[in-house]
């Protein structure tokens, strides 16, 4: 009986915390248009709109380093995307990037 109570308050629990953790991922993904890439750079730039999460609250062109340089072939200058920036070693970084449809 004790068991049964056990399980149910960890299942309680786990799924009552499980949903502001999926929310908190998509709020990190930003709205932007690639308008170059330099892949002898490792960089990108993006037409994006704010990045709430550095204080910046003006659509802006930025450019940003690519966390994988493998994600510079996964787009192109003209692609819709989403991205996750991040300042790493104090540079812009893209640690993720997917095109929206």
């Amino acid at each position: 009986m004790i068991a049964r109570a056990l399980i149910a308050a960890v299942l309680a629990i786990w799924l009552g915390t499980s949903p502001p953790a999926v929310i908190a991922q998509s709020d990190d993904f930003v709205n932007g248009q690639v308008t170059k890439i330099d892949e002898s750079a490792g960089k990108i730039t993006i037409r994006h709109g704010p990045l709430k999460k550095f204080d910046m609250n003006e659509n802006m062109t930025m450019v940003f380093r690519a966390g994988n340089p493998a994600m510079l072939k996964a787009v192109k200058p003209g692609d819709r995307i989403r991205f996750v920036p991040d300042r790493i070693n104090g540079q812009f970084t893209v640690t993720k990037i997917e095109k929206v449809k």
